[in-house]
């Protein structure tokens, strides 16, 4: 008989349980909020209530004790220097659990596991936000939706056919335009010289008379 047997052996050997719960242990201190199967959930539950009364004495002691369960000193400094001290006016209960969803592999019910006072809430906030300015999920709202992307896609061609750009000059243009004004100097030189050449000849004339 089970009698005063306390905890689920979940299907492992005592140091498979350590591993996994110091696992994820780790990941819950790490991202505060994580998802897991609910009776892991539950019994990570104890395990990161119990390291938070360490943070929470904040001794040399303590530490020790933490850092022999999870074996990493930045978890053991993030949990005594950032997640502890928020529950020093709390005596206990630092972790919710929510259920999410039914897993589709197996059918095996899921949970959320999160500090109390996590940030967990914005982010929840922020994906809701995401959601509402999501696309639409009805066939009437996707029709709608794709009727006035092509009223506005036509309007913006509309405008960029109507702003009609400045005519720029390329350099054979201007190269063409130059030689044109050359040639039309010099025609403009040879005719003032012809007309200087024909009112010295009628000079002449003139003076042999």
């Amino acid at each position: 008989m089970r009698h005063r047997v306390s905890g689920r052996r979940l299907g492992r050997s005592s140091s498979h349980q350590k591993a996994m719960f110091r696992s994820l242990a780790a990941a819950l201190i790490t991202h505060e909020h994580i998802e897991t199967t609910d009776a892991r959930a539950k019994e990570l539950r104890r395990v990161t209530d119990r390291l938070v009364t360490l943070g929470k004495k904040g001794t040399l002691h303590a530490r020790r004790q933490a850092y022999k369960f999870l074996n990493d000193h930045q978890l053991v400094q993030k949990l005594f220097d950032e997640i502890a001290p928020r529950f020093s006016d709390r005596p206990g209960g630092y972790t919710r659990l929510i259920k999410s969803r039914i897993r589709f592999a197996d059918q095996a019910p899921m949970t959320f596991v999160r500090f109390v006072d996590s940030a967990m809430t914005d982010k929840s906030a922020a994906k809701e936000e995401i959601s509402e300015t999501a696309a639409p999920s009805t066939v009437e709202e996707q029709v709608k939706a794709g009727v006035e992307e092509e009223l506005q896609a036509s309007s913006s061609e509309a405008e960029t056919v109507d702003e009609v750009p400045a005519e720029v000059e390329t350099p054979a243009e201007t190269e063409v335009e130059a030689a044109a004004a050359e040639v039309s100097e010099e025609e403009a030189q040879a005719e003032n010289l012809e007309v200087a050449e024909d009112a010295v000849e009628a000079e002449k004339s003139e003076t042999e008379k």
